[in-house]
């Protein structure tokens, strides 16, 4: 008998690491790094609301708790991106 990997890879999304730095994303089998240079809406939230991510969508992450809709464009590239508001 052998197993084998059947399927596509159904793994959630999840933050893996929260530090004075930023947050850490894992999606789709790799990490994603976000600064709380880039990204200040995570600074100061609360860690519950942080870990509360979805991915609607590949590649698309929102933060319901917080209102944060990212793609992995965005987060892998913000100086594309510059902040609009605060």
């Amino acid at each position: 008998m052998s197993l084998s990997t059947l399927g596509t890879n159904t793994s959630p999304v999840e933050v893996t690491h929260i530090s004075n730095h930023g947050v850490w994303l894992l999606a789709r089998g790799h990490e994603l790094f976000m600064s709380y240079e880039n990204f200040p809406w995570f600074k100061e939230a609360p860690v519950g609301r942080i870990l509360n991510v979805e991915e609607p969508t590949p590649g698309h992450y929102f933060w319901p708790e917080l209102d944060v809709d990212l793609t992995e464009e965005i987060i892998s590239h913000p100086e594309r991106f510059p902040l609009k508001s605060k």
